[in-house]
This record gives C-alpha cells, sequence and structure tokens, in this order.
C-alpha cells in the first residue's frame, strides 16, 4: 500500500496534535505503581500507548508489546518487581532484534529474575517478579535512555532505593529530567545528585495522583516542516495543546526551525503554538546548519529531509542511538534520499551533506520505504511541497504514534 500527500499552494490549519508518546507512557506505569485511584488523562491513543495500557490491565502471561519498544523496556523492570507474577515479554521480528542486554543486566545487578528466551541480549524475555534489593549500580552514559528511564521508575519499589551513576556523555538527557519530573508529580524522591549521578529513595508512590499530558512535540516537528518548506508566504498553524514551558525535550524543535525560517508564537486558553513564516530569521544559505541533536534524537529525521529538500548544508551530531530505533534510521535515510539524487554523509554519530548535486532534489518516482518507521513516512511526507508526487509505501506505521496524521494533512 501506498499514499501521495497533496498540497495546496496555501498553507493554513489548525490541528489538535496527538498527546505526547513518551510523557503517556511514564505517566501510565507510574499510575500503576502509585496504586488504585490515580488517573492519567488525555493519555494518546497510539499503538505504544495502547501496548502499554492492555499490559498494565490485563498482566497477560505473554506481553506482546509489537514495535514498542519503550513498552518493552519499561514492562521489562515493571514486571520484575511484581511479586508472583511471570511474564514473557515479546514483539516483532526487528523488536526481537533490538538489544535490551544492558537493561536485563541492571536488572539482575538489582535482584531481578529474567531470562532470554532465544538469543542472548535480546527478547523475548522470561521475567519473575519479585522484591528487589537495590543499591548502587553503573551504566554507560551514552545507552538508551529508555534504559535509565525504566530502572529510575522502578527504583522506590525497591528496598535499598538506587543510585545510579552514568559513565561518559550523557545523551537523551531531557527524556530522564522527564521522568523524573513525572516521578516527583507521583510523589516519590528521585532527583540529580551530581552531574552523572541519579538518587531515588526507597517508599511508596502517591495514591490517588491525577496527571494531564500535554501535546506531542515530536509530532509538531513535521508541521515545522511544511511552514518551512512552503512557497505561501502567508502560511499559518495553529497547533493545539502545546506551551513554551514544556517537559519534553523536543520542545526545542521551536529553536531549531527558526534557524529555517519559523516563527513560533504561543497562545493560551486553549494552550497553542502558532507557526508563521520567518524568513528574517533563516540562516544564510551559505552557511552549515550545525547542531547537536544528542537530546533530541527523534527529530533528526524530520531536520534532514526539511534540509535536503532546500539544499541546506548540515551537520547533526549526537545521533547514535538512531541505529537501535525502530531501523537503523541512519540507513534508511541515506537510502531514500538516494531517490532525490542526494547523498547523506555519515560519520559514526553524525549526518551531514555539505553539497548538493545540480538538480537536486529531483525524485526518481520510488515510493519512500518506511521500514516499519513511523517517523519515516511523517518525515518524508512534506516531501511532496517540493517533489510533485512523492508517495509514501506502508503509510499505516503513523499508528505508533501520531494515527490521525494523514487525516490532519487532508484538513489543509
Amino acid at each position: 500500500m501506498t499514499l501521495q500527500p497533496h498540497f495546496p499552494p496555501r498553507l493554513q490549519a489548525q490541528i489538535s496534535l496527538p498527546a505526547s508518546k513518551s510523557l503517556s507512557n511514564r505517566a501510565l506505569l507510574l499510575g500503576a505503581l502509585s496504586g488504585n485511584g490515580s488517573s492519567v488523562t488525555n493519555a494518546s491513543d497510539c499503538d505504544d500507548t495502547r501496548v502499554m495500557q492492555r499490559a498494565l490491565t490485563l498482566r497477560p502471561e505473554v506481553v506482546d508489546v509489537m514495535a514498542a519498544g519503550t513498552a518493552m523496556r519499561f514492562l521489562t523492570a515493571y514486571f520484575s518487581i511484581c511479586p508472583g507474577e511471570t511474564h514473557v515479554l515479546t514483539g516483532t521480528e526487528r523488536m526481537r532484534e533490538r538489544p535490551i542486554g544492558v537493561l536485563v543486566d541492571a536488572l539482575r545487578t538489582l535482584g531481578a529474575d529474567i531470562a532470554y528466551c532465544e538469543n542472548e541480549g535480546f527478547p523475548p524475555l522470561r521475567v519473575v517478579g519479585k522484591t528487589l534489593k537495590g543499591g548502587c549500580i553503573t551504566l554507560p552514559a551514552d545507552v538508551s535512555s529508555q534504559y535509565i528511564s525504566a530502572l529510575l521508575m522502578v527504583a522506590p519499589m525497591m528496598r535499598e532505593g538506587l543510585t545510579l551513576m552514568l559513565e561518559g556523555e550523557i545523551i537523551s538527557r531531557p527524556y530522564i529530567d522527564m521522568t523524573l519530573a513525572l516521578m516527583c508529580h507521583f510523589g516519590a524522591s528521585a532527583e540529580w545528585s551530581g552531574t552523572h549521578a541519579l538518587q531515588v529513595a526507597p517508599g511508596a508512590y502517591r495514591a490517588n495522583t491525577e496527571f494531564a499530558v500535554e501535546s506531542d512535540w515530536s509530532a509538531a516537528s513535521y508541521w515545522y516542516e511544511m511552514v518551512s518548506l512552503s512557497t505561501d508566504p502567508e502560511a499559518r498553524v495553529e497547533l493545539t495543546g502545546l506551551s513554551a514551558d514544556s517537559l519534553q525535550g523536543d520542545s526545542a524543535v521551536q529553536h531549531f526551525f527558526e534557524l529555517l525560517g519559523v516563527r513560533t508564537e504561543f497562545a493560551a486558553n486553549p494552550d497553542r503554538a502558532i507557526l508563521t513564516k520567518n524568513e528574517e530569521a533563516r540562516l544564510p544559505s551559505t552557511e552549515t546548519l550545525t547542531l547537536n541533536l544528542n537530546r533530541q534524537p527523534d527529530v533528526a529525521q524530520t531536520l534532514v529531509v526539511c534540509c535536503a529538500m532546500q539544499r541546506i548544508p548540515f551537520r547533526f551530531s549526537g545521533l547514535q542511538s538512531l541505529r537501535i530505533k525502530e531501523t537503523d534510521r541512519m540507513a534508511a535515510l541515506a537510502n531514500e534520499l538516494k531517490h532525490f539524487g542526494i547523498t547523506l554523509g555519515i560519520d559514526n554519530d553524525t549526518l551531514y551533506i555539505d553539497a548538493y548535486a545540480e538538480g537536486t532534489p529531483a525524485w526518481n518516482g520510488t515510493p519512500i520505504a518506511t521500514y516499519h518507521d513511523h517517523r519515516m513516512a511523517m518525515a518524508f511526507a512534506p516531501a511532496g511541497m517540493v517533489c510533485k508526487g512523492v508517495s509514501i509505501s506502508h503509510p499505516e506505521v503513523v499508528t505508533k504514534s501520531y494515527p490521525a496524521f494523514w487525516q490532519d494533512l487532508e484538513t489543509i
């Protein structure tokens, strides 16, 4: 199945963004840990969050997380501290290829009973719940922040709590900060005790806690891309549910896209971000857009495609985690940009383009492969504003985080 998005000459839209998947999954887990009486409102309706809700509510013996990496990591930690329960956690073929050994080793050190059902270091896992001792452990700082968040959220239930030391450069720190903020909201004592040290005290979460999930800044990034690419000087997109004061690290897109000609203004009642053109602030065409995205890796695809479609040279570093996402996102981006005559450079944790061939971007008619990755589909969709007729294979992958994306596109 393929889908060809259509873009009218004018870009005017009012969009109700989906709720944040990152906040939803954390809040649901913390609500389960705090016991009866806690509630999470405006939770995301995406695939990943539904997997979390189903597992936490039904607690089946075999938990199929499908392609939900967050759910696999969070539920591995959660079920390890549920005495008297045994669960097998599995998922798609790609999920069974995504490493989880760092998290399993850490939980085992803290006393968990977890076994690999097939290949060492990878799902599926057999998790036998028990009360964990806790204590002090050390992890490499450049591992997925989801491993760190999973450990932190279950730490108050450990007899000794948790001291977590991180070695090296910390990536995706805003996601760790988000986890700490939500834990404190639900009554835990959790904080940075040093530049590379985290401390969580033992003790129950507070019951009867309420939490309302804000809209998703990651989803907002695709609308920023459209405003940047639009030739309509009066382009205007209103995104509801966003505010300047956000727990989400991806709220930094408002600053990134200022350099790509997009102005952000905020309004209240209801909270919303208003995106318009601001060519005066755009980075000069002779300069390279240089960003370290180790705190915002999920917007890398959006920024790469947006720059490539405008022949903007760029260097985006801090992206080592892209190789272990839904697909190897570095390789996927390089493969699909070839269909536009564009060569993407890859150097360790950095994606770059220093110069563009004459006449590019020029789409060769090959549908964009999405590699079971929602962000590939949504990042490449706006390319149709520059190269007419661009089509997306397996457009249904967007249900992982933004189920209404294609319907929202039809409203502009």
